[in-house]
């Protein structure tokens, strides 16, 4: 059974660090992309940041870039490291995954948004107070 269990949110105070842990079970990898998706209190979801199987490279959104890191090992984990935490980061946070298509080389763009992805975990809350 494909799936995807969050973990690792939490309170923090603004500039604080969180490091979220997504666990992958029934597939692999290699060779998909793996995402950070976000969704704060009455708005729509959004990227925060993928990884990229084919070329190794991630990405992030702007809000987050210098702050937000997402990592791999080399089985079946993926994390994202949140430093600098600021209240407008405040959401649930998902991991997904496209299993429909290999995440190839320079695919970084295709997977920047939320309707990349087709099957995600049940999220973790991560509020950031001022």
């Amino acid at each position: 059974q494909v799936q995807l269990v969050e973990s690792g949110g939490g309170l923090v105070q603004s500039g604080g660090s969180l490091k979220l842990s997504c666990k992958l079970s029934g597939f692999t990898l290699e060779p998909y992309a793996i995402g950070w998706l976000r969704q704060a209190p009455g708005k729509e979801h959004e990227g925060a940041a993928c990884i990229i199987s084919g070329d190794r490279t991630t990405h992030y959104a702007d809000s987050v870039e210098g702050r937000f890191t997402i990592s791999r090992d080399v089985k079946n984990m993926v994390y994202l490291q949140m430093n600098n935490l600021e209240p407008e980061d405040t959401a649930v946070y998902f991991c997904a995954t496209d299993l429909h298509r290999p995440a190839g080389p320079h695919s970084g763009s295709y997977y920047r948004g939320p309707t990349r992805f087709d099957i995600w975990g049940q999220g973790t809350q991560v509020t950031v107070s001022s």
